[in-house]
């Protein structure tokens, strides 16, 4: 393998471990109109790990009453007792895509995600959108149909947990990565939902080539339309930045104008992830922590601040802390792949990327890996 080869490699490495490793590390506290970022940081501080360097510690105590009270699945995902991954559907839908590309190329329909879903994946580990649209795929419904049809959930981030797996297979072509996460995002999503999915394949695609987090975040923006309100929020988190506002005040402020959406909604979440990553400033630690801290849908956001982190500084860089305790190990509940080992995933990923790589997508054409024509 030439030592572009073995970047690349290490790079699509980093993107796995980093999305497993910021699920198990939000996984505890995901429960966002509970687990507020107030609660999180005094949880933190009781267990005097703050700053955190490493998993959600466990509870000091019992404790009085339920204030601090941990998802039931905190056991296997706190430091000192993670033995492997979690299950978890942030992970199971990588996964899925995973599967989807090996199977059908990266010509597939909507169709047939729809069809993988309904093979490979238990209607009892999908929720809100996703749970939606595979009972009206159950019921005979088809595409686009079963993103609407008694789906109150269409704007949500369930669409954007799916779309990783695109950037890891098109590194430094967002247009394309945004262009197959669109495809499948729209057999569950609508609207800024769809959005969230494009910008997040975008993103992750775009985190092999640039320079920093900066420019990666500014190239996502491009594949959404700038009118939209996921657009007009992921640049009011970049211009909080700009001035210097503290990574506390911009969450304030932006929770403040994005109030009412709710905690899995993916504008507000945007927003944490976006902060995370600039604040994180490239750090893997300081990027897959602050984003967890944030709250709201706290695993989904890990994972995905997780992955792009990883992306940028590659499976070497990222700290022994969060590789180790997984185990090269995945427990999912995807049919056939319970066990599987992470270092299997990134490989066949690779060999997806490899695969298709002079093959660019005609929207790709004439840009260049900042977006612009």
């Amino acid at each position: 393998m030439t030592s572009v080869g073995t970047e690349l490699a290490d790079r699509v490495l980093g993107g796995w471990l980093g999305r497993i490793a910021g699920n198990m590390l939000g996984k505890p506290v995901e429960q966002g109109d509970h687990w507020t970022r107030d609660r999180i940081d005094r949880y933190l501080r009781q267990a005097a790990a703050l700053p955190l360097t490493d998993y959600l510690p466990e509870p000091v105590t019992d404790g009085d009453g339920d204030e601090f009270e941990l998802r039931p699945e905190w056991r296997s995902c706190v430091r000192g007792r993670i033995h492997g991954s979690c299950r978890d559907d942030d992970v199971d839908y990588a996964i899925l895509g995973l599967h989807l590309l090996e199977t059908h190329g990266f010509g597939f329909s909507t169709e047939q995600v729809g069809d993988l879903w309904l093979l490979r994946l238990p209607y009892l580990q999908t929720f809100t959108a996703e749970r939606a649209a595979y009972r009206n795929l159950a019921n005979g419904i088809k595409p686009p149909l079963t993103a609407t049809y008694d789906n109150p959930y269409q704007e949500w981030i369930g669409a954007l947990i799916r779309a990783d797996v695109y950037g890891w297979t098109c590194p430094g072509a967002p247009s394309r990565a945004a262009s197959l996460a669109r495809r499948d995002a729209v057999l569950s999503h609508t609207g800024n939902g769809v959005y969230g999915a494009m910008w997040a394949a975008a993103l992750v695609s775009a985190a092999f080539t640039a320079p920093t987090v900066r420019q990666a975040l500014d190239t996502a923006l491009t594949v959404i339309p700038a009118s939209s309100r996921l657009a007009r929020t992921v640049r009011r988190v970049l211009t909080l930045h700009e001035t210097r506002m503290t990574w506390e005040d911009t969450l304030t402020t932006v929770s403040e104008e994005t109030a009412g959406l709710g905690w899995i909604h993916t504008i507000p979440n945007a927003a944490v992830l976006t902060a995370g990553l600039l604040y994180g400033d490239g750090d893997f630690t300081r990027t897959i922590t602050l984003t967890v801290r944030g709250g709201l849908d706290t695993d989904s956001n890990g994972a995905t601040a997780g992955s792009v982190a990883g992306v940028l500084c590659g499976a070497a860089a990222i700290p022994a802390q969060w590789k180790d305790p997984l185990e090269d190990t995945v427990r999912s509940a995807v049919f056939g792949f319970d066990g599987v080992r992470i270092s299997e995933l990134a490989a066949r990923t690779l060999a997806l990327t490899e695969s298709k790589a002079e093959a660019r997508h005609p929207s790709d054409a004439g840009r260049d890996v900042r977006g612009r024509s």
